[in-house]
């Protein structure tokens, strides 16, 4: 899915995923230091510093063109959080020049339709998992994915599972280079990460056995055509704005002609959940998420609803 080399078996979830990745880049680069692109989702990017506080790790923003050779790695988010597809390759090769680990973190069902990461020079590749097939359950358990190039595999965090045969020559399973784990080297662990999300990732194997290639790769399609024909219909309403020229997978930002907030609470009178308050980035900005799971209708619905909001 990811084009990478090897994957362990999860995280906690995406957010801590690339908390850890970042730590890990540290380990592989002897660097104290980290560069996270401004398209990483701002909880995510939270997430991080809490990770980098304890072993005194800088987190420094930015737009890709000032790493250094003091950063570990540039962190970067596609689609970002606000929804746009960035430029990765350009990235890629900043990060790189600087001598720095190119980290994604990435929407799995995006890959479906856009360029995965181990094709674009990503040292490690992370996502969240939920969306393969697990509800949102209030904000968990969810699924951190994480994979990595093989060079990288000893400085990885959490339990990875290797291939072998016994004495009979039947395939087993076991965990492999347990050493890296704190119940083995408590004090050198490559991380602390003690609860198991296999569950979730059973769920997501299953989901991705059964829609198949293929499958997700409609699945993708699905999203982009329906957020795209959502944006459309919203655009033309007096008082909203979408940009449109910009590219982007599945979520797109609202321009709206009063507080998002308040769009937003009426909406639900109407039995509609609209999207996220992203104020604080783009003035009276709205981010809409459509997804495989929305029908035609409840889109015209949610431009309907905001039609009426336009006439006040």
């Amino acid at each position: 899915l990811t084009g990478m080399d090897v994957a362990n078996a999860g995280m906690y979830d995406g957010a801590s995923a690339l908390a850890e990745a970042c730590l890990m880049a540290c380990r592989v680069t002897g660097r104290h230091r980290i560069a996270v692109h401004s398209s990483v989702n701002p909880a995510w990017l939270a997430v991080v510093r809490l990770y980098a506080h304890g072993p005194g790790v800088a987190v420094d923003i930015t737009d890709g063109g000032d790493v250094t050779n003091e950063h570990a790695c540039l962190a970067v988010q596609q689609p970002a959080f606000l929804g746009g597809l960035i430029d990765v390759w350009t990235l890629s090769e900043a990060a790189h020049r600087a001598g720095a680990l190119y980290i994604t973190a990435v929407d799995p069902i995006s890959l479906g339709m856009l360029t995965p990461p181990g094709e674009y020079g990503a040292d490690i590749a992370v996502a969240e998992g939920q969306s393969l097939g697990w509800a949102v359950n209030f904000g968990g358990p969810w699924l951190g994915l994480f994979t990595c190039r093989e060079q990288y595999i000893r400085q990885m965090p959490g339990r990875i599972v290797g291939r072998t045969t016994d004495l009979e020559g039947h395939t087993g399973y076991v965990l492999t280079l347990q050493t890296r784990e704190q119940h083995i080297r408590r004090e050198r662990a490559t991380s602390n990460i003690c609860t198991s999300q296999q569950l979730v990732g059973l769920a997501a194997t299953v989901y991705l056995a059964t829609v198949g290639k293929q499958g997700l790769k409609q699945i993708a399609e699905s999203c982009h055509h329906k957020a795209h024909y959502a944006a459309s219909l919203i655009d033309r309403i007096d008082g909203y704005s979408v940009d449109r020229e910009k590219p982007f997978f599945k979520e797109f930002v609202v321009r709206c002609p009063r507080a998002p907030a308040e769009i937003n609470r009426r909406l639900i009178e109407r039995e509609i959940i609209g999207g996220l308050d992203v104020s604080e980035q783009v003035e009276n900005g709205m981010l809409v998420c459509v997804t495989e799971m929305n029908t035609r209708e409840e889109i015209e619905r949610l431009a309907d609803g905001l039609r009426e909001m336009a006439r006040g």
